[in-house]
């Protein structure tokens, strides 16, 4: 009966020790940074579309603002940066940050979504 009671209390002592150090970890995985990018466009088709570009690996979210332009991202900078990030929106047709899209992806996005590139 001693036997079961060591044992049991060994185990629950390891439980606890693997469930401390895994919530550690997690607090270090936290390290994201959050950005903004100017990004080119004009409406809701527009947002669904730049917010799915952006959501890349190492991107844990992304929202476009029509108002403002700007896209805020949030990510992991051992994953990904705001250059690969503008990279995949400009090429799905939105002119982001640096980064111009292609004239062949502009163009063959909707009307509506036909913004000024000047």
């Amino acid at each position: 009966m001693k036997t079961l009671k060591l044992f049991f209390a060994v185990v629950l002592a390891a439980v606890f020790s693997f469930s401390a150090q895994a919530q550690s970890n997690k607090k270090s995985d936290t390290k994201a940074k959050t950005e903004t990018i100017n990004v080119a466009g004009n409406c809701g088709m527009c947002k669904t579309r730049i917010e799915k570009a952006a959501k890349t690996e190492g991107v844990s979210a992304a929202s476009w603002d029509s108002k403002t332009k700007l896209l805020t991202v949030s990510y992991d900078p051992s994953k990904t940066g705001t250059d690969a990030v503008a990279k995949k929106v400009a090429a799905v047709g939105h002119d982001a940050g640096k980064y111009k899209a292609d004239d062949k992806v502009y163009e063959a996005l909707p009307g509506c979504c036909h913004y000024d590139r000047k």
